[in-house]
């Protein structure tokens, strides 16, 4: 649950709010006026602000400007009136305001509000790298992805090869955070290894799985240093 700092000089819509928001589970602060709105942020540092437009010493327009200016804006606002008009909410947003709420306010719109808010402002982990490996699946192996917990956990080693349903899976991960050229290689190779020992070694049958010329087959094995004698013998 979050802490939502309540700013309004009306004790009857402090009140309500207050009751609402604490029945969600969240801590309420009040203030009812733009003095204590600032010794409230700077003491609690909330993670919302409900904010009056229209306040008898420093109006809420005003207050979020000085955050805004001040580098204070660190949480999400949400701005309140009862006579406000749609430049009144354009400004507001062009300051930062988040939403614009007209009173009187329904407990629905309110806890929307609240709630964009407040996921809004939750932040975010980093996605983790992500890297490919490969299943079984029917009819033979498929490479998957999966996320890795460093981006350094998952490196490129010799395969072991086993023998298993429809043939053998390399048992090895394939970092995709890496040049483009590198990667290619690594699966390539992967791949023709894969099919050499799913086949004995049979250039014949390689090929023709792999619809590449028994030359070009050739060719492409010596350029990725697949060992082809190591596959023919099955190991």
């Amino acid at each position: 649950m979050a802490t939502i700092l309540v700013v309004d000089d009306e004790l009857g819509i402090r009140g309500l709010l207050s009751e609402i928001l604490s029945d969600e589970g969240h801590t309420v602060e009040l203030a009812e006026n733009a003095a204590e709105a600032r010794a409230a942020r700077e003491r609690i540092r909330p993670d919302l602000v409900l904010l009056d437009i229209w306040m008898p010493d420093v109006d809420g327009i005003t207050l979020l400007k000085e955050w805004s200016g001040a580098g204070l804006l660190t949480m999400p606002v949400v701005m309140m009136s009862g006579h406000g008009t749609i430049d009144t909410a354009v400004e507001a947003t062009k300051h930062g305001a988040m939403a614009f709420l007209e009173k009187p306010i329904t407990l629905q719109k309110l806890l929307r509000a609240v709630d964009q808010g407040l996921t809004r402002n939750a932040p975010k982990p980093p996605a983790p790298p992500v890297v490919a490996s490969w299943s079984r699946v029917e009819g033979g192996y498929a490479a998957v992805g999966l996320p890795a917990s460093t981006p350094h956990a998952v490196t490129l080693g010799g395969h072991a090869m086993h023998h298993g349903f429809n043939g053998p899976a390399p048992e090895q991960l394939f970092q995709l955070d890496r040049p483009l050229r590198e990667a290619r290689d690594a699966f390539e190779k992967s791949y023709f290894e894969f099919h050499l020992a799913k086949e004995n070694g049979s250039m014949t049958r390689v090929a023709e799985k792999t619809g590449l010329e028994r030359t070009h087959l050739y060719r492409k094995l010596k350029q990725l240093g697949v060992d082809i004698a190591r596959n023919k013998r099955g190991i």
